[in-house]
């Protein structure tokens, strides 16, 4: 559900900052995750319908959080609505003036065809999160992407370093490689850093996947703490750069 939340947030944001209209926001969220609903039953709506009447309720911002056992990034209460965004790997904060609503995805499944993403609200704390600055989640993602490749290539098996993150890794180096594009009206470094950590994501996902034969204790201990730091800076690149929309422009 992490690419849900993303696109929300970012789009939403877009929307919010006046770089795109309601209906572009909406169909590019739905592009990629299929249609969503906000709320429960009864009291359901679409997607675009339920952002215009938060926005009519004096919607502001939306913020990311891509929160995982023991590391709550980008949440501030209640323990109700932690728990269930932990719980689902990602949530989004919708900030009306001095209170906030938490909506936390949940895939929709009507039949055998329809798939797609309901927003479950929740009451939420309207204080800022503890997380980091673009600028600081760009430092720390580069520190820990040149510490997990070196781990990543340090395989001593006959196999290798499979080809699919050999191939991963390489696109590291590709600057035409795309990740998580954000939407018109962020940051450049924003787009950089959300591309950067998109990719790295993908990393993640085939590393975790790789066997450990030929691999000493050690190794593979270096290996797992690696990705686990790499992992928590990539939730950090791509939280500080969806929330970076209402950043000043330097």
């Amino acid at each position: 559900m992490n690419e849900a939340a993303i696109a929300l947030v970012a789009w939403g944001n877009a929307w919010l900052t006046g770089n795109v209209g309601l209906d572009e926001a909406v169909d590019a969220v739905e592009r990629g995750s299929g249609p969503q609903l906000l709320g429960t039953a009864p009291a359901e709506a679409p997607l675009r319908r339920g952002l215009g009447d938060l926005r009519v309720g004096g919607l502001t911002g939306l913020r990311l959080a891509l929160p995982a056992p023991g590391d709550p990034l980008g949440l501030t209460g209640p323990p109700a609505f932690n728990a269930r965004a932990v719980d689902a790997g990602a949530a989004v904060v919708a900030t009306l003036g001095e209170r906030a609503i938490g909506l936390v995805p949940a895939e929709d499944r009507r039949g055998s065809s329809y798939v797609g993403v309901r927003w479950e609200p929740y009451d939420a704390a309207p204080d800022p999160p503890d997380v980091p600055s673009l600028a600081e989640a760009d430092r720390h993602l580069t520190l820990a992407m040149r510490d997990a490749t070196e781990a990543l290539l340090a395989v001593d098996d006959v196999d290798g370093v499979p080809p699919q993150v050999a191939d991963a890794l390489a696109d590291l180096r590709d600057p035409v490689q795309q990740g998580h594009p954000l939407a018109p009206g962020y940051p450049a470094r924003a787009h950089r850093v959300a591309a950067l950590a998109g990719r790295l994501s993908r990393v993640v996902a085939l590393a975790r996947r790789m066997e450990a034969r030929g691999l000493t204790s050690d190794a593979v201990h270096r290996r797992e703490q690696a990705l686990r730091l790499l992992d928590g800076a990539v939730r950090r690149a791509l939280v500080a750069a969806c929330n970076s929309a209402f950043d000043p422009v330097p």
